[in-house]
């Protein structure tokens, strides 16, 4: 299984409406990810560790899918929507995307 995290850093009073992202962008990718997303979170940075400090990153939105390959085919359709939406969530532009694979051991 795959993560595809979307990274937005954090900038000094920069706009980025969490509310918008997690109760709009998100469910948006969703549907138009279809089936072959397996899942999706939202994490809101709180600090850089020591109280008081600034998070490195605002927020990154997390994508579920079995493989790299899966989330490729349907980004391509989905891309121009997504980054349309941009704009109502951020003055901060396109996050940094990370693509990772899930090791799980208990």
């Amino acid at each position: 299984m795959i993560k595809v995290s979307i990274l937005y850093p954090y900038r000094e009073n920069g706009h980025f409406d969490v509310d918008y992202y997690r109760v709009t962008h998100m469910p948006l990718a969703a549907k138009l990810f279809g089936p072959s997303l397996k899942g999706w979170s939202v994490d809101v940075g709180v600090n850089a560790g020591p109280p008081g400090t600034p998070p490195p990153y605002v927020a990154a939105g997390h994508f579920l899918f079995d493989s790299a390959e899966d989330f490729y085919k349907v980004f391509k359709s989905a891309a121009g929507p997504l980054t349309a939406d941009i704009p109502n969530y951020t003055d901060g532009g396109n996050g940094t995307i990370l693509i990772s694979e899930i090791k799980i051991s208990v």
